[in-house]
């Protein structure tokens, strides 16, 4: 007599649901990864480059490598030390070797930006916690740095070379020139980049060439260099009107120096800058606005490295003063019992 069996089958086990615990923002796009955001940056940077090329040559090329390659070189340096992951793929120390590049003197000494690039990556971002972590910019930190710690290297005379073969390093930048002299430089040259200064800052129309392309791309918050550019304008033209310098204009004021250089590649750096449109506003007011009080108030002739760091120490409090108010209106408050 056959015994019939019964079985009794075990239950499937249901997977259960993988909980991220992470700090906001938490909207995620597939395609916004950081390596597409650096690649960004460096592809905005080639009118720049090009910019840079013509008017300071092989110069330029020089302090780009000098930089890149001591911030990819520090990068797997220190991470290696705190046995993490290397991460040299997702271009950041790259970008940040560019961009400490970009804002030195095409005639700087080779230890200023590998020791600039150092600190940028180690003190800078590293020691922070790495990418996404830090509170300062960077490759603007790593920049103050170097100019405390060779400042005949990084000052304003380190940027004249009387008896240099090209004509742009023969002459004072813009800004020294009218502070330490009262001379004007024409428009036309400081728009297209016919004048001295850091390696990135000549060119306006380069800047905003590669400035108009990160914010199309979403890269960069346009918020930033809105609120940047406006209030460099509205103090420029106070400025104009109370205390008029013949020859220079509130355009002279934007196209100057690295304020456009600033707006676009520097202070819109997502990590050391606010996280709402409000406060990224409020942050390139602050940024435009410290800028020209340096300039004018101070015995430096360009401030937007140390104001982009200043405001970088206040992005905490812009944070919390502008929170948006969420779908459906603010949370109502509990009455007491």
């Amino acid at each position: 007599m056959d015994t019939a069996t019964s079985t009794t089958e075990a239950p499937a086990v249901m997977p259960s649901p993988a909980i991220h615990i992470a700090p906001a923002p938490h909207l995620f796009g597939g395609a916004l990864t950081t390596q597409r955001m650096m690649f960004d940056v460096l592809l905005a940077l080639v009118p720049v480059l090009v910019a840079a090329l013509w008017q300071f040559r092989l110069y330029a090329v020089i302090q780009l490598a000098i930089c890149m390659v001591s911030a990819v070189a520090a990068e797997a340096l220190f991470t290696a030390m705190r046995k993490k992951p290397i991460l040299v793929r997702d271009g950041s120390a790259l970008v940040t070797g560019a961009i400490l590049a970009f804002s030195l003197p095409a005639k700087a000494p080779w230890y200023a930006g590998a020791v600039g690039s150092f600190v940028a990556i180690g003190i800078g971002k590293v020691i922070f916690g790495g990418v996404g972590q830090n509170i300062f910019n960077p490759a603007m930190l790593g920049r103050a740095f170097a100019m405390i710690a060779f400042p005949a290297a990084l000052g304003a005379s380190a940027y004249v070379v009387p008896d240099s073969p090209i004509d742009g390093l023969t002459h004072a930048t813009p800004l020294t020139a009218l502070k330490m002299l009262g001379q004007s430089t024409g428009l036309l040259p400081l728009f297209l980049g016919a004048t001295n200064g850091s390696i990135g800052e000549t060119s306006a129309l380069a800047c905003l060439l590669g400035g108009a392309y990160l914010c199309l791309r979403r890269t960069a918050s346009w918020e930033i260099p809105a609120g940047v550019i406006a209030a460099t304008a509205v103090i420029g033209l106070l400025v104009q009107w109370f205390s008029p310098v013949a020859g220079w204009t509130v355009l002279h004021e934007l196209c100057g120096g690295a304020l456009l250089f600033g707006a676009f590649f520097i202070a819109t750096d997502p990590v050391s800058s606010p996280l709402a449109p409000r406060g990224k506003f409020v942050f390139g007011l602050g940024v435009g606005a410290l800028v020209m009080l340096i300039r004018k108030l101070s015995g430096y002739p360009e401030g937007v490295m140390f104001s982009v760091l200043i405001m970088n120490a206040l992005v905490p409090l812009i944070n919390r003063a502008t929170i948006p108010t969420p779908v459906g209106g603010p949370v109502p408050a509990k009455k007491a019992a």
